[in-house]
């Protein structure tokens, strides 16, 4: 799938190291604010050997990814991540419509999702494109959309 100048593409083993390093500076930002930040980038080849893994690409270089995990009757947005240096030219909302698209041919009507207390703008993001929080536990808001 091309759109604009990204295209969008299944997550390959050869991309573990570009993958990891997007979501660890994607992240970056929040290791001073946030104590009980998990490594968010644990586990990168076996989500991609496992899991649905997708990475953003402009000129061969990732510049955003998401993790999809199906769930009993919905489909996880198990991690998204935009290289910072991309921040504002709207891959975050390409990677989220995309997996909503993605959640909906694969026979999905429900995307779940938890994000962190601290992350406030991602809490706000998903609210404004319609995503609503359901729960909280600790840090741990739960946000889901019908689709």
């Amino acid at each position: 799938m091309a759109i604009g100048d990204y295209q969008i593409r299944k997550a390959r083993i050869a991309d573990t190291d570009a993958l990891v390093a997007c979501i660890q500076a994607a992240y970056a930002q929040y290791k001073d604010r946030i104590s009980d930040l998990p490594a968010v980038a644990d586990g990168c080849a076996e989500d991609i050997q496992k899991n649905q893994a997708w990475v953003a690409v402009e000129d061969d270089k990732i510049v955003g990814c998401v993790i999809l995990n199906p769930g009993d009757g919905f489909l996880k947005l198990a991690n998204l991540a935009v290289d910072p240096d991309c921040r504002g030219l709207g891959i975050g909302r390409l990677l989220i419509d995309f997996s909503q698209q993605e959640a909906s041919d694969q026979g999905f009507s429900e995307m779940r999702l938890n994000t962190h207390a601290a992350m406030a703008e991602n809490i706000q993001l998903y609210t404004h494109l319609g995503w609503r929080e359901t729960g909280r536990v600790g840090n741990s808001v739960a946000m889901k959309i019908s689709l």
